[in-house]
């Protein structure tokens, strides 16, 4: 019956908190990473910098501020995409690298993907219609 209570009383004080995410992870790894830099060089200041990186992502999962930490976890997730896609399945994306690219429309910014390789295409933005000229 014990056990029962205390499981009810973290869940208790876990409520309206975020708990762990993609970035939390990340910084956790990213920290454990420096620790053993530091202990195979035998330099301390990777030490101070790991124990700041579990810290910072500690306060990530602790904070009740849901909405600022989703914000910063979905632009994390928005700038690693092709790193997360490449460590995914490293095979085809470098295949695709090789037979496509991404280019920008000039009016939006929308990411449109195109095939190389066929000279000087015209591109219609999918998202505002924007027709564009492009190298492939």
């Amino acid at each position: 019956m014990a056990g029962n209570d205390f499981d009810s009383k973290v869940r208790d004080w876990m409520r309206g908190r975020r708990g762990a995410d993609e970035l939390s992870w990340t910084i956790v790894v990213v920290g454990l990473v420096l620790e053993v830099v530091g202990a195979v060089a035998r330099v301390a200041w990777p030490t101070w910098v790991a124990l700041a990186c579990v810290a910072y992502a500690l306060w990530r999962m602790l904070s009740k501020d849901v909405t600022a930490r989703s914000a910063e976890n979905a632009g994390f997730l928005r700038a690693t995409v092709p790193v997360r896609k490449f460590l995914r399945n490293p095979k085809a994306a470098a295949q695709e690298a090789k037979t496509h690219k991404v280019v920008k429309c000039p009016k939006c910014g929308q990411k449109v993907r195109v095939p190389r390789g066929k000279g000087r295409i015209r591109v219609t933005c999918p998202k505002c219609r924007e027709k564009f000229e492009i190298k492939s």
